[in-house]
């Protein structure tokens, strides 16, 4: 079935409703985070699962039928719920990405959801409570920051310039994220959804991803690519469409840039990689 702008808004004010109820409870509860530790390295907190929650309610009290995959599921693994009848849309959430940045209560962290249709993103909406700014973008529109539109840079490749990187590179920093150090300013926000949303406002020309999941880019992918960036994997190829009934939590190496460095950027991951 086709989906009309109406669907589509009504889908987008749910977002906004849901992440903002979400972005409050994480605020609340910044202080006094309790943690513990699943799949031997992610932190995880019970506001994960609360935030989670709302989310969830909120859409179903509009969407019944809609389908859901999430961060938090039981026993370490990853909440699905399929969606039932005619529509087929999914419904992708992190409710608090940044969860290292949290459990040390630093509030740099943001609530994204994506609804997804037909493997594309349709809706996408990143809130960052400590500023209170919500990201948005619907598909064939402009992308937003409270409600104003915004634009990826023309930046290139210089000392002016800055470019978002993973808080981990492992043991030894890889010949492609030392060519960016060296190349460029870099910053490393510990959210992998705001580096998304800071190319799509253009305060970084780029952000390399090297362990993001679903969750953590469907929304800012749309955001971008909304406000003239480009989103690829580490072969240059869209990572939209994507098959969500078969989707269990693999790992998508990201690259969002602005149209003149993303080939150049894209590059050094290629050659040095």
């Amino acid at each position: 079935m086709t989906l009309e702008q109406k669907d589509l808004s009504k889908i987008l004010e749910t977002a906004i409703v849901a992440a903002r109820l979400a972005g409050q409870k994480a605020l609340e509860d910044i202080n006094f985070v309790k943690f513990s530790i699943k799949n031997d390295s992610e932190l995880v907190t019970p506001t994960d699962s609360a935030c989670q929650q709302i989310i969830i309610d909120k859409v179903k009290e509009t969407f019944p039928d809609h389908g859901f995959i999430a961060e938090e599921g039981d026993q370490g693994k990853i909440f699905k719920q399929t969606p039932r009848g005619s529509q087929q849309i999914w419904w992708v959430i992190d409710p608090i990405d940044g969860t290292n940045n949290f459990v040390k209560k630093i509030p740099i962290f943001a609530v994204s959801i994506a609804a997804v249709y037909q493997g594309e993103p349709i809706v996408g909406v990143i809130f960052d409570p400590s500023t209170d700014s919500i990201f948005t973008a619907v598909k064939d529109n402009d992308a937003q920051i409270n409600s104003r539109r915004i634009n990826a840079s023309d930046g290139n490749m210089d000392k002016y310039s800055s470019v978002g990187l993973d808080t981990h590179l492992g043991e030894k920093v890889p010949q492609w994220a030392l060519e960016i150090m060296t190349r460029t300013r870099f910053r490393t926000l510990g959210s992998a959804a705001l580096q998304i949303a800071y190319v799509a406002k253009g305060a970084l020309i780029a952000t390399v991803l090297t362990r993001p999941k679903l969750w953590d880019i469907a929304a800012g992918a749309l955001i971008a690519q909304s406000a003239g960036a480009k989103v690829t994997n580490w072969e240059g190829k869209d990572i939209f469409p994507m098959d969500l009934d078969n989707y269990n939590g693999q790992e998508l190496k990201t690259l969002t840039a602005n149209k003149k460095v993303h080939a150049e950027i894209l590059e050094l991951l290629k050659n040095t990689s």
